[in-house]
């Protein structure tokens, strides 16, 4: 949605330092709320994301343009400006900055930033308010406290991976990260909420105060249910692909077509499939009478259910199960999910325009999945181009054109 009225974080003014996903996706949030989101980046270099391609963006003729794709997953509704934090005038900028600051965003690894003078301790220094968000690997202590870290390394070492897939003797077995950088994104959420918390707090306070995110905490307590089970029975939980360890049927099944997926959480969703699909009996049946049993006889269920799933298309069985409350649904690649009635209903791809001489004329991307009603998400940029708004922004900090020329000349901006 564009900009009519105030937004949810309108006057809020975020310096974003970090890079790569999952600081990026944290502040992408703030923006879409109507924070004033200016992305801090290395001049000529920009952040690393910029390069990661293929896929890269189209110009107006359809060719290759020399910017990637992934960049624009997590960087709109930003202003971008490029400063040389290696240089003392760089630094001098950013503190100048930060010091009008609501929010700092930061994800160098612990103690990067205290030789420039951009620690949280520094800048808190001069700005009592400021909420300073650090993400990092593993936090700022403990005995991994120092190393980089990657969310296909959190995947593995949390033990993602190792229930993500399928088992080690079917075909196909084996562990398997997740399809999108899981941790770095979860983190972004778990990071703006606890950046809204803090900004809560100030109000009550005047203080901001510091935010440990790390991906490996993250990690950790997205495993949700699987954790639990273990904290709870001291087993592992192993993979088994598309089934559930605790519902079924709840999976993927084949039919005439292709194959659909099949999402039943209760006897009464059961009970009506069974009625639907002509086998009333099974509804019934002592060995499936409860989810528990259902699931202790899913040996015996499933291979049952998946003889009869093969006797109609997908596209049939959505059908016949639509208006019986009963969760079924096809197993779409990307391009069949933009393409799906309720996904183009909610208007869940945006394009915004962009000018910024560089050939690309709009950017399309995935539509903020927050729906407030009266304070809506904003759409004011597309992803930008590297320092689109560097003279913009520094001016509405006080640096006038002379100063400027003399930064840009000595590439510091």
């Amino acid at each position: 949605m564009t900009a009519t009225k105030p937004a949810a974080l309108d006057g809020i003014k975020v310096l974003d330092l970090s890079r790569v996903l999952a600081g990026p996706w944290c502040t992408q949030i703030l923006a879409d709320l109507g924070a004033d989101v200016i992305k801090i980046e290395r001049p000529g270099v920009g952040d690393d994301t910029r390069t990661w391609g293929p896929p890269f963006i189209k110009d107006a003729d359809g060719n290759d343009t020399d910017q990637a794709s992934y960049f624009t997953a997590c960087n709109r509704n930003k202003r971008s400006v490029t400063v040389d934090m290696a240089t003392p005038d760089g630094q001098a900028l950013l503190k100048q900055m930060a010091a009008q600051a609501d929010i700092v965003v930061e994800n160098f690894k612990t103690g990067g930033l205290k030789q420039y003078g951009l620690d949280h301790e520094s800048l808190r220094a001069a700005n009592p308010r400021l909420v300073y968000c650090s993400v990092t690997g593993f936090g700022h202590d403990g005995p991994y406290a120092e190393r980089a870290g990657y969310d296909l390394m959190i995947q593995a070492m949390t033990g993602m991976m190792s229930i993500t897939g399928r088992p080690d003797d079917v075909p196909g077995g084996g562990p398997l990260r997740v399809g999108v950088a899981l941790t770095d994104l979860f983190t972004g959420v778990y990071a703006s909420t606890a950046i809204l918390a803090a900004l809560q707090v100030r109000d009550r306070t005047g203080e901001g105060q510091h935010i440990d995110m790390a991906l490996l905490d993250v990690g950790m307590a997205i495993l949700a249910n699987q954790a639990s089970a273990f904290l709870n029975t001291g087993k592992a939980p192993q993979r088994q692909g598309n089934t559930h360890p605790s519902l079924a049927p709840y999976q993927d099944f084949p039919t005439l077509d292709g194959s659909m997926l099949l999402a039943i959480g209760n006897n009464g969703q059961f009970a009506r499939f069974c009625e639907a699909a002509g086998h009333a009996e099974w509804a019934v049946d002592a060995r499936f009478a409860s989810n528990t049993l259902r699931v202790k006889h899913r040996g015996v269920l499933i291979p049952m259910m998946e003889e009869l799933t093969r006797t109609r298309s997908t596209a049939d069985w959505v059908a016949l199960l639509e208006d019986k409350a009963v969760p079924c649904g096809p197993i779409n690649d990307i391009a069949q999910a933009f393409d799906d009635a309720q996904v183009k209903s909610r208007g869940l791809a945006v394009t915004l325009p962009r000018d910024a001489g560089d050939g690309i004329a709009s950017i399309t991307g995935v539509a903020s999945p927050l729906r407030l009603t009266a304070t809506p998400p904003v759409l004011r940029h597309a992803p930008p181009a590297l320092g689109q708004h560097t003279r913009e922004v520094l001016a509405e900090f006080g640096i006038d054109g002379a100063r400027f020329d003399a930064l840009r000349a000595a590439g510091v901006v």
